[in-house]
C-alpha cells in the first residue's frame, strides 16, 4: 500500500472535474432513459441534492421542500433548498414533503434538465415565492446581554441544469443576459450552473451595478461550488426565529 507522504498535494481542480464528469453521466442517464417528466425531474433533483450533501459543510441541510411562514403562507415546491437544521426549532414533515420555516432558509434552487428563457423565468417565480414570505427575527442573548434583533438576509436564488437549450454558450449570449436583467428584486437569480456549458454568478460591483461572471468551459462545477460557498459564508448564520409570532397562530396562548 502506498503511504501518504507529508507534503503531498491534491489537485482540487482535477477532483472537481471528476465530480463534474460523474454528475454529467448521472444526469444524462435520467434524461435519456426515463420518459416520465416528473420522474425525470426527480432524478435531476436527487443528483444535485446528493452533491450538496456530500460537499457542503455539515452546518447546511439540503432537501426538496415547501417553505412556510408564521401566517401559514407557502412557497412553491422548491427542488433544492439549502437550510439550517441546527438552530431551526421545527421542521414539519407531511406526506413525505418537508415544510421548512422561511427563517431557516439560505438558498432556493430550481433544478431542470436544461436552461432556456422560459425555465429561467419560471425559476425566478419560484424563488420569488420563497422570498416574499414573511420572516420573523428575534433579539439575541449574548453572554447574558440582550441585543437587538438582527436584520434578516436575502435568500439566495439559483438555477441548476445539465444542458444549454440555446445554440450558443450562455457566456455573452444576449437572450440569457436580457433574461437575467429582467429577473430583478424578489425574482433575482444570484447563481447558477449549466454543467455542459458554464456556471454564472451575479456580483454587486463598487459602482452599484450588477455584473455577471462566468466560469471557463472546463471549470463549471468547481467555480459554481466555490462561489456558492462564498455567498453562503457572507450570509452568516440564520437569524433567530420569533416563536411568539408562530405561537400567536395557536388557540393556546
Amino acid at each position: 500500500m502506498k503511504k501518504h507522504k507529508s507534503g503531498d498535494k491534491i489537485d482540487l481542480r482535477q477532483l472537481f472535474l471528476g465530480f463534474q464528469q460523474t454528475m454529467r453521466s448521472e444526469l444524462n442517464t435520467y434524461r435519456k432513459n426515463i420518459k416520465h417528466p416528473t420522474t425525470k425531474g426527480d432524478g435531476a433533483e436527487s443528483v444535485w441534492i446528493k452533491f450538496f450533501r456530500k460537499n457542503l459543510p455539515k452546518r447546511y441541510s439540503i432537501d426538496k421542500a415547501i417553505v412556510i411562514d408564521y401566517e401559514g403562507n407557502t412557497s412553491h415546491c422548491i427542488d433544492v433548498v439549502i437550510y439550517d437544521c441546527q438552530y431551526t426549532p421545527f421542521i414539519v414533515n407531511e406526506d413525505s414533503v418537508k415544510h421548512i420555516p422561511v427563517e431557516s432558509v439560505y438558498a432556493a434552487f430550481e433544478a431542470k434538465q436544461e436552461i432556456n428563457k422560459k425555465l429561467l423565468e419560471y425559476a425566478g417565480e419560484k424563488v420569488e415565492s420563497v422570498r416574499k414570505l414573511n420572516k420573523t427575527t428575534a433579539p439575541v442573548v449574548d453572554k447574558g446581554v440582550i441585543k437587538a434583533a438582527p436584520t434578516p438576509f436575502t435568500i439566495l436564488g439559483g438555477f441548476l441544469c445539465l444542458d444549454n437549450g440555446w445554440s450558443q454558450s450562455i457566456d455573452g449570449l444576449k437572450p440569457f443576459k436580457q433574461c437575467l436583467e429582467q429577473l430583478t428584486d424578489l425574482k433575482m437569480l444570484n447563481i447558477g450552473c449549466v454543467l455542459s456549458d458554464k456556471s454564472f454568478v451575479q456580483v454587486n460591483e463598487p459602482d452599484g451595478k450588477v455584473s455577471t461572471r462566468f466560469s471557463t468551459d472546463d471549470e463549471t462545477l468547481i467555480f459554481f461550488f466555490l462561489k456558492l460557498v462564498s455567498e453562503l459564508q457572507k450570509l452568516g448564520t440564520v437569524r433567530p426565529i420569533d416563536l411568539n409570532k408562530y405561537i400567536d397562530q395557536l388557540n393556546s396562548q
